[in-house]
């Protein structure tokens, strides 16, 4: 038999609330040339017993630890065969008919290695999503934003942002990949989760290859569900893979330039979060330049 063409991977831990939530969503909108692909991080509340007994259509990959965003996405990307491969995260309900536009510009655009669709927001879903928005750039210094998200100001979408076009990385809550084009596995494990993707698609712009935003497919992302904002874990891994994904692909020369300007801007998030009377952000920020 062969392999789908798409292979859909959802990676959870301790998620089993979430795939209630939205995967019936997924499984509703899959297609005859599409798998589902859920891997089991080491879950310990059921998810997999409940996958089993309630979804015989998803394919489980159960793994014996908690392997992060990047570890459990590889091992679903080296469990399947198709020609593209989808990572989503388990807490994005999708839309009817949102894999054909994807699928489609895969195949107007030989050149378009990963793209996503438009994120909105699961409870406002007129508003652009944190995580992804309708695409997302890299300032002078190296600081994430998107269309529809600078900060933490997150614009309402009235159809500014729907052309589809090229950008710089496309947001692994709902990324898409030509096989073909990633070597080995996709993500960077030092990278565990935050900015992976941002790595991945610097890795595949700097190899020739284009990345996009195809709004026409919509989603709807709830976010933070691995870490709330305001949790000092999620500072550290923003600001720990954020050096980390400048270090890996920048020129040296170029480094060298940006690093001290770095450094002294996050020196001033670090007194800012102690004098709002968060200690443990602060710390974070510390630990993600001592790693």
């Amino acid at each position: 038999m062969p392999a789908p063409r798409l292979s859909l991977i959802v990676v959870t831990w301790n998620g089993r609330a979430l795939l209630e939530r939205c995967l019936p969503s997924v499984r509703a909108a899959c297609p005859a040339w599409a798998e589902i692909v859920v891997v089991d991080n080491g879950s310990s509340d059921g998810t997999v017993a409940w996958l089993e007994e309630t979804a015989p259509d998803v394919r489980v990959v159960a793994l014996g630890e908690n392997r992060g965003f990047c570890g459990g996405n590889n091992a679903g990307f080296a469990a399947t065969a198709g020609e593209f491969a989808l990572f989503l995260n388990n807490d994005v309900e999708v839309t009817p008919g949102w894999l054909g536009p994807l699928a489609e510009h895969m195949d107007a655009h030989p050149a378009c290695a990963a793209l996503q669709p438009k994120l909105l927001r699961h409870d406002v879903r007129t508003r652009f999503e944190y995580a992804g928005a309708a695409g997302g750039y890299l300032d002078r210094l190296g600081y994430p934003f998107t269309r529809g998200r600078l900060f933490d100001t997150l614009e309402d979408d009235a159809g500014q942002y729907d052309d589809a076009r090229r950008v710089f990385w496309a947001t692994g809550a709902a990324l898409l990949v030509r096989r073909g084009a990633v070597e080995g596995a996709p993500f960077d494990e030092r990278f565990f989760m935050h900015m992976e993707e941002i790595d991945l698609c610097w890795r595949l712009w700097r190899a020739g290859h284009e990345v996009w935003c195809v709004p026409s497919s919509v989603v709807y992302h709830i976010g933070g569900a691995s870490l709330p904002h305001g949790d000092a874990r999620k500072a550290y891994f923003n600001f720990r893979n954020n050096l980390l994904l400048l270090y890996k692909n920048l020129p040296t020369r170029e480094w060298l330039r940006i690093f001290p300007q770095r450094a002294a801007l996050d020196a001033v998030a670090a007194l800012r979060a102690l004098a709002s009377g968060r200690p443990a952000e602060a710390t974070a920020i510390a630990r993600a330049y001592l790693d």
